[in-house]
Order: structure tokens, then C-alpha cells, then sequence
């Protein structure tokens, strides 16, 4: 597959060197464009590790850029773990499906599901991160946060892709909405079948009517959160807004679907599901019973201490969010 480079800002110039692992693209890291099968391309990143235990493919959530991870990255890396991601098809730097480039748009999730499997399938066919022939079989597994840990429990389901191990950071299992879910997808089925499904559920914020400030929404580090905010005055053209209506319908749709789907029961794959109580994002409860129908899951709950972006809180809950993950992969791929 051919790997299409793009010219990034590879410069930190943060104030302080608390700043430098999440402001700089690492120099032995390259950013390119990964092409879909109907053509569309995907930006995506790629950060081979020197001895290489294993690859692993991180997917962000609705909005998201894979810069704001840069941090998590290094410390996966640092674990020996080659890291690749691509934003979604929508966002970032992967285009945008709606003529307002600030709106998150997707007629269809169906799109996410079979960019997901096809990168899968080409990342996985792509010579080996070692110039070694005996890291020709390294393992590889995938990281979903928010959105995109829905998308890879889809795409467990569908067995559409095959990793070692699976780590759900959290999982779009279920929309919040004060008004039920059912109710919220009936309005939001009404409203994209009506007018431009592609226009802006709401203006601001990640959430309509919320008091709360997108910050406490996402995190109560202030810090992290400016990180964003540095890279969106960096690199506006990555830079996204609310969800449409049609991708609220989609949503709720693909919530209903996975709760009553029956492949769940026989996904073997090990799953670690990191899941914040007081999510006010995504629903909690929804990821919770989800888990236990699964054969092989392990479970880390945060309390009031972490709000949706458990890899981009405060210390004490990141910490802890990924002393779990290298535990969970140490027990699922051992070093060899």
C-alpha cells in the first residue's frame, strides 16, 4: 500500500516542557494519507518503535484528531508498541462529508465500518515495522476511545477485523440524553428526515442545553484541554464542530442495533473497557451491560475524578487508566 507523506509542524513551541510529548509531531513519526477503496483519502500517523513488541491501531472519537493522543502515544510507544491511527472519515484530516466543514456529519456509520476494515486489512498485509523477518508476525491490537470504541465493537462483531486484544476507552455504547434514549432517537430520526440532514444539531459545546463548559464535559485537566486548543490555532483546517442530525440518528441507531446483537455473546477477543461513571457524553450504563455479555472482559470504573477523556485527564486517573492498559496487554500478549 502506498503511503502518500504530508509536511506537519514538527516544532514544540509550548511555553514549558510539560508541553513537548503533546505539541510536537515525534521525529521518528510520519504523517501521510491512507486511500479507501472508493478512493477517499484518510490522513492517518505512524510511529514504528525500534524493537517492536507489537502494533497497535488507536482510533479517536467524534471531532477528535489523533494529535490530542500524542502524549498517550509516547507512552505506548514507550512500551515498545508501534502506533498507527487515521481520523475518521469527516473530520481532521480526512475531508469532511457536509458543505459546512465545521460540522460532523455521516449519513451512514456504514462508512466508518468499512474504512475500518479495509485499513485493518491493508495495515495488516504492510511489511513489518522491523527490518527483523521475525517481527513479520507481531500482534496486533486496537484501541477505540469514545466513537471510535463503538466503531471496533462493531467491527468485533462483524469480525471484520482480528485483533490480539481489544481496549474500549469510554465506548460510544449508548448516547447520554436527558429524555431516554428512545425518545432522543425518535427526535433525532424526525429531525434528519427533515430539512438538511447534514446541518448542525446544535451550535457549541459537545452536548445541547449543557451548563457545563466543554472542558468539564471532556476533562478536568486544564492543561490537556489547552493542548487541543494549541493544535486547532496551529492547524485550523482540522478543526471541527458540533455533530448533524443525521449523525445523531446514526448514533442512537447504531446503540440500539448493539444492544440487541447476537454476535456479541461470541466475541472471544480479550477485552479491557476503561469506563468513567460520570460520563455526561456517553452512556455508561449502556457500555456496563454491553461488557457483560462479553466472553472474555475486563472491567476499570473512575468515578466523579474522570470525566469523558480518561487518557487526557488529570494524572492520578490517566495513571491509572494506563498502568490497566499495559497490565491488560502484558496478560493478553506476552513479550516475547
Amino acid at each position: 500500500m502506498a503511503f502518500e507523506k504530508v509536511t506537519v509542524p514538527r516544532k514544540n513551541t509550548g511555553d514549558t516542557a510539560t508541553c513537548a510529548a503533546r505539541r510536537a509531531i515525534p521525529v521518528s513519526a510520519r504523517i501521510g494519507y491512507w486511500t479507501a477503496p472508493d478512493g477517499w483519502k484518510l490522513r492517518r500517523f505512524d510511529w514504528p518503535a525500534a524493537a517492536p513488541r507489537g502494533r497497535m491501531l488507536f482510533q479517536t472519537g467524534r471531532g477528535d484528531i489523533f494529535e490530542k493522543y500524542l502524549e498517550t502515544f509516547a507512552h505506548l510507544h514507550a512500551q515498545g508498541w508501534s502506533v498507527t491511527a487515521f481520523d475518521w472519515r469527516g473530520q481532521g484530516g480526512s475531508g469532511r462529508l457536509s458543505a459546512d466543514p465545521h460540522v460532523g456529519h455521516a449519513s451512514d456509520y456504514g462508512v466508518y465500518d468499512r474504512d475500518l476494515a479495509a485499513f485493518w486489512a491493508d495495515w495488516s498485509a504492510e511489511d513489518a515495522p522491523s527490518a527483523d523477518a521475525r517481527d513479520a508476525a507481531l500482534p496486533s491490537v486496537v484501541l477505540g476511545h469514545s466513537m471510535g470504541g463503538m466503531m471496533v465493537m462493531r467491527a468485533l462483531a462483524a469480525r471484520s477485523i482480528q485483533p490480539a486484544a481489544a481496549i474500549l476507552v469510554a465506548p460510544m455504547i449508548g448516547l447520554k440524553s436527558p429524555f431516554g434514549t428512545g425518545f432522543a432517537s425518535k427526535v433525532t430520526q424526525w429531525m434528519a428526515a427533515r430539512g438538511d440532514p447534514a446541518r448542525a444539531a446544535w451550535r457549541t459545546n459537545e452536548r445541547p442545553g449543557s451548563v457545563a463548559s466543554r472542558q468539564t464535559l471532556l476533562t478536568h485537566d486544564a492543561a490537556r484541554y489547552e493542548d487541543e486548543l494549541w493544535w486547532q490555532r496551529t492547524c485550523p483546517e482540522l478543526v471541527l464542530g458540533p455533530p448533524s442530525w443525521a449523525w445523531l440518528a446514526q448514533g442512537f441507531a447504531g446503540a440500539a442495533a448493539l444492544a440487541k446483537d447476537p454476535r456479541i455473546e461470541s466475541t472471544h477477543i480479550p477485552v479491557l473497557m476503561l469506563i468513567a461513571d460520570a460520563d455526561k457524553l456517553v452512556d455508561s450504563r449502556a457500555a456496563l451491560r454491553l461488557a457483560a455479555r462479553l466472553p472474555d472482559a475486563q472491567v476499570v470504573r473512575f468515578g466523579r475524578e474522570s470525566a469523558h477523556e480518561i487518557l487526557r485527564e488529570a494524572d492520578g486517573v490517566r495513571d491509572r487508566a494506563l498502568a490497566a492498559i499495559d497490565s491488560f496487554l502484558v496478560a493478553c500478549v506476552p513479550l516475547r
